[in-house]
């Protein structure tokens, strides 16, 4: 076991932890309203109540969606934290599980593409904790719309695989119980994408709702990586990053094959 296994369930935990404390900055300092919030009006008088308590009336405008509760200084600090550190965190489990694939040549489509899709979900992550909704609305929806679409690819892309390499009976209860976490993400970000075009408030506020619970199960579902990860060496991360053997070539006389990146020609000129 090393200490690479502790990296997915840092990710889960610092961005789940961060993400709700963002939120919860964002309730007190008045910049959103409540997830228990379901009444809005068209627009609120000055709101009378002490700053740290959470807002007497709502509008559209205060919809508890995650990109929302990070818009405004002092939460879109952490915000932007969160969405750095956790992009670095999301790049790296990627590549060490598509290392530690390769390690158990387990070298496929899916892999690579899983590799993509995560590096791509990391992409979008950074868009989205740099460029606030309310300050450039353009660069965040087209990050969100980057990550969240990935993310959910390498999810169904990981079950697959986790059913491909299931040996045992601990390995298949995994597998079961990202398949759950995939169905979830799919139904949730399909649902928060559909209430989300609507301007009705409730529609608005179910969308702001399915979306912490999409996120959320996504980032349990990169905290599940523990249970490979206590196998990861540093010889996963040189698997990773070597680049695709090259065709294989005959040595001279000899019918073994060699499969370096460089051969030898079979013939060199004499002077």
């Amino acid at each position: 076991m090393t200490a690479w296994i502790l990296l997915p369930v840092s990710l889960s935990a610092f961005s789940i932890t961060g993400i709700w404390t963002v939120y919860a900055m964002a309730v007190m300092n008045h910049h959103v309203c409540p997830v228990e919030n379901w009444s809005y009006n068209e627009s609120c008088p000055p709101d009378p109540a002490e700053q740290g308590g959470p807002k007497t009336c709502c509008t559209l405008d205060d919809v508890p969606l995650i990109s929302k509760c990070g818009s405004y200084p002092p939460e879109s600090c952490l915000f932007s934290l969160i969405g750095n550190m956790g992009a670095f965190m999301v790049a790296l489990i990627c590549l060490l599980r598509y290392g530690q694939l390769l390690e158990q040549s387990r070298h496929s489509w899916v892999n690579t593409t899983a590799l993509i899709t995560g590096c791509t979900n990391a992409a979008g992550l950074l868009v989205v904790g740099n460029f606030q909704v309310d300050h450039a609305r353009s660069l965040h929806y087209v990050g969100a719309g980057v990550a969240f679409p990935a993310g959910l690819l390498f999810v169904c892309l990981h079950c697959a695989l986790s059913y491909q390499g299931a040996t045992a009976p601990l390995d298949l209860a995994v597998a079961y119980l990202r398949s759950v976490l995939a169905v979830i993400a799919f139904i949730t970000l399909v649902l928060s994408g559909v209430f989300f075009v609507h301007e009705s408030s409730q529609l608005q506020h179910g969308a702001a709702l399915c979306e912490w619970v999409c996120v959320i199960d996504i980032l349990i579902f990169y905290g599940t990586f523990s249970y490979e990860f206590g196998a990861v060496s540093s010889d996963t991360l040189v698997a990773a990053l070597q680049p695709t053997p090259g065709r294989a070539c005959k040595s001279s006389g000899s019918s073994s094959t060699s499969t370096h990146l460089n051969c030898a020609p079979e013939s060199i000129a004499m002077i």
